[in-house]
């Protein structure tokens, strides 16, 4: 290893030998001794002598060409602050950033930035940053391609830096996360400032010779333009996506939500209109020059996460023209509630839960037509509802889940839900779900029965066959009436309220017509059904009473499954417990659901919620 001396010796003789030399000259071990030599002085403390080299008017060319090299150690100790080297280590660095080739400092800078530590991430940025801009500065109209790649490295770090999520750690600001957002806006601001201005001069010039002159310089103002939009549309996917942006009245000060209005800036002052970036799913878009394809240029995440922030957080919403009327924007915003609810991480649930919840508030009741049902989204998006209503791990996510599934039902004219109820029967495959599409049809039939409310939809011939849907079991008598419990105690919900308000005399919605039918492919299959899993618990009880008996200790054998998942194993006791609680259950329905008279008191008109307290198909 060499010593301070050596290295001083070693670096004095090697800038004397390349004085000597023409420019740009130097052979790779002048460059391997300069690199070596230099930054060993620096990390042993010789930096007054480094910085006298440096500055040596007669050594300008060869700091011009090699003197990046000594950027690794320089860095190092201005991260430090503390080193009693600190101001010549600064007068070096700042000298090599107006004297070394740009595209060298570039890497150099970019090479400096990449950390791991949390800590020295965001120092390195909130160091790093301002030098890196002035290095993209020198680059004049060659910089596009170095920013695009500088923002590139920055995103990436800040990546790494953990959120802030809840109101204390954004204003406590522990990882700098939020100086790290600060200090990108900072760093993008004159090349935004650029673009806007030859944005400007554009519109100014004429159509004619002016723009067949200037073309090779507006593709390098497109390339810059395209490298700010990326930056944007990156960012509205990481942060802004993930973290909860904090309202005025909880956080006066939010610098989030600062971020997040600022990247609506710069869309705008770089020519992209925020009202046709939200509408783009439904607007044709010109072809725009550059090399970045549309669904690169426009990642639905990002304009996913610029609706939420429009429509639920209110950002720049004064520029949105009024004349788009609540369906149309649905109609749009369904598409960017399609792409959150598809994944699987809560943040992005819970902002596609609130921008469906916006959207759908802004709409009148019973105003959606049913040819809406033929657009895809509208029914793909309850399909993602119904996987966030029942396998979410959040409870708050679930119940807010139901809460917009039923007034997405509500924005439905008598039509549309009830094509959507036929839907939801066919495709949902949760007895929950179909427990509670069957609650919003005897709900409907009921509004439907009122005096001067009558329509075609939930009366008569055209009820029947939803009936004929909700009036069966899935298997026969072999169905599994613990995994179908709620639908089949709806379903008998809306039976009887159906042979209690419709008179026979009546028969508004023809169900005394089609009672016999009800009876062979309803009734007697629950019959049989209720008969079997009767006697299978009490099987399986008397069995447990006798092993309780032989053996104290022994080993379970009675597993119950739900949802075709093996419950942890249960004492004897429990067992007897559970086949006593099923036993129960089953006989109830055999005895309230089958009951054929009418004259039932309406305390026994309650819903699947209570009926029984084993784990069961629950929506939340």
């Amino acid at each position: 290893m060499k010593t301070a001396g050596m290295a001083l010796e070693q670096l004095s003789e090697v800038v004397q030998r390349c004085q000597a030399l023409p420019d740009d000259s130097y052979t790779t071990e002048d460059h391997n001794i300069f690199t070596v030599a230099g930054q060993t002085c620096i990390k042993e403390g010789n930096s007054v002598q480094v910085l006298s080299i440096v500055l040596d008017e007669k050594n300008q060319e060869i700091v011009r060409c090699m003197g990046w090299n000594l950027l690794p150690p320089l860095i190092q100790v201005l991260l430090k602050k503390e080193d009693k080297n600190l101001p010549q280590c600064l007068a070096i660095f700042n000298h090599l950033l107006e004297t070394c080739r740009p595209k060298e400092l570039l890497i150099g800078l970019l090479e400096q930035l990449e950390q791991d530590d949390p800590d020295t991430i965001a120092e390195s940025l909130h160091l790093l940053l301002k030098p890196l801009q002035k290095v993209l500065v020198r680059l004049g109209g060659r910089k596009a391609s170095s920013l695009g790649m500088a923002l590139s490295s920055v995103l990436d770090q800040v990546a790494k830096l953990p959120l802030p999520h809840t109101k204390e750690q954004e204003e406590d600001d522990v990882f700098s996360f939020c100086r790290c957002c600060t200090d990108m806006i900072d760093f993008v601001r004159p090349f935004v400032q650029e673009v806007r201005h030859n944005l400007l001069n554009n519109v100014m010039q004429s159509e004619t010779a002016n723009r067949t002159v200037g073309r090779q310089g507006k593709d390098k103002e497109d390339e810059l333009r395209t490298e700010l939009l990326k930056f944007c549309m990156k960012s509205l996917s990481h942060p802004l996506l993930e973290v909860h942006l904090k309202e005025p009245d909880t956080l006066a000060l939010s610098p989030l939500r600062t971020f997040a209005t600022e990247i609506l800036n710069i869309l705008g002052s770089i020519g992209e209109s925020l009202s046709s970036l939200v509408h783009q799913p439904l607007l044709k878009r010109k072809q725009v020059p550059g090399f970045l394809e549309e669904v690169v240029r426009y990642p639905k995440e990002s304009l996913a996460s610029l609706a939420h922030l429009v429509f639920v957080h209110h950002l720049a919403a004064d520029t949105f023209p009024t004349v788009f009327s609540p369906v149309f924007s649905l109609r749009c915003n369904i598409e960017h509630v399609s792409v959150l609810l598809s994944r699987t991480e809560e943040s992005k649930l819970q902002k596609g839960l609130e921008l469906y919840e916006k959207s759908l508030v802004r709409v009148e009741d019973g105003s959606l037509r049913a040819d809406l049902l033929e657009i895809k989204t509208f029914l793909t998006v309850p399909q993602n509802l119904i996987k966030v209503m029942t396998i979410c791990p959040k409870h708050e996510l679930r119940t807010k889940g139901l809460k917009v599934f039923q007034l997405s039902i509500d924005k439905f004219n008598t039509e549309a839900k009830y094509r959507f109820f036929q839907y939801m029967l066919k495709t949902s495959n949760h007895s929950g779900v179909e427990g509670y599409i069957i609650k919003n049809i005897k709900n409907q039939i009921d509004i439907a029965l009122q005096p001067g409310n009558s329509n075609v939809w939930f009366e008569g011939i055209q009820l029947m066959p939803l009936l004929r849907k909700v009036l069966i079991l899935p298997d026969g008598p072999e169905t599994d009436l613990l995994q179908y419990l709620d639908r089949v105690m709806e379903s008998l919900n809306l039976l009887r309220y159906l042979v209690i308000r419709d008179k026979v005399t009546e028969n508004q919605t023809g169900i005394w017509t089609e009672l016999y039918k009800v009876e062979d492919m309803f009734m007697k299959p629950l019959r049989v059904g209720v008969n079997m899993s009767r006697a299978h618990y009490e099987r399986e009880l008397q069995n447990t009473m006798e092993a309780k008996k032989s053996k104290a200790k022994e080993e379970s054998v009675l597993s119950v499954s739900v949802g075709g998942e093996e419950l942890p194993s249960m004492t004897p006791e429990s067992q007897i417990q559970v086949s006593n609680t099923v036993r129960y259950h089953t006989t109830y329905l055999c005895v309230w659901g089958l009951r054929k008279h009418c004259d039932v008191p309406d305390y026994i008109f309650i819903g699947p919620a209570r009926l029984c307290t084993l784990p069961c198909t629950r929506l939340t």
